[in-house]
């Protein structure tokens, strides 16, 4: 079984409630990494108290993980769909590279507890995500963001 089938396998939890999953994410690294909320400026005056609640970060969660999901369906041929991405991330958000890393760990964290993702299953998403990683970086560099 490839990576992506591996993650895939345990996806279904994730899509079936991508508002709730995606709040938990991102609560979670804004909890656990307090420097990238700052990242988000429409969240970045948000007490952490509030995040849970919080129906925008619901929302951006939401668009965080199916854009995973394409990326994980796409099973690395996922050039169209990075690109753009990187892009905006770039030149629009300019997040640091290692924030998709730190977002990595909290996803396999979330998804085991929500979704059954087990050890192996945990290693295959940071597989998928290093190479999606190492594309968006390559990304960064062709735009002279050095992220």
């Amino acid at each position: 079984m490839t990576d992506f089938d591996m993650v895939l396998k345990h996806w279904g939890p994730v899509e079936a409630d991508y508002a709730s999953h995606g709040n938990l994410v991102l609560t979670r690294l804004f909890t656990e990494h307090p420097d990238t909320q700052k990242l988000f400026p429409n969240f970045a005056g948000i007490p952490q108290g509030d995040l849970a609640g919080n129906a925008a970060i619901s929302a951006h969660g939401a668009t965080v993980l199916r854009k995973l999901g394409d990326l994980l369906r796409a099973k690395g041929n996922h050039a169209t769909i990075l690109k753009p991405m990187a892009n905006s991330h770039a030149t629009k958000h300019k997040i640091p590279i290692n924030n998709f890393k730190l977002i990595t760990e909290v996803i396999a964290k979330v998804m085991e507890e929500k979704a059954g993702l087990d050890a192996a299953g945990q290693q295959a998403l940071r597989n998928v995500m290093a190479v999606v990683i190492t594309d968006i970086e390559a990304n960064y560099k062709e735009l002279g963001y050095a992220g």
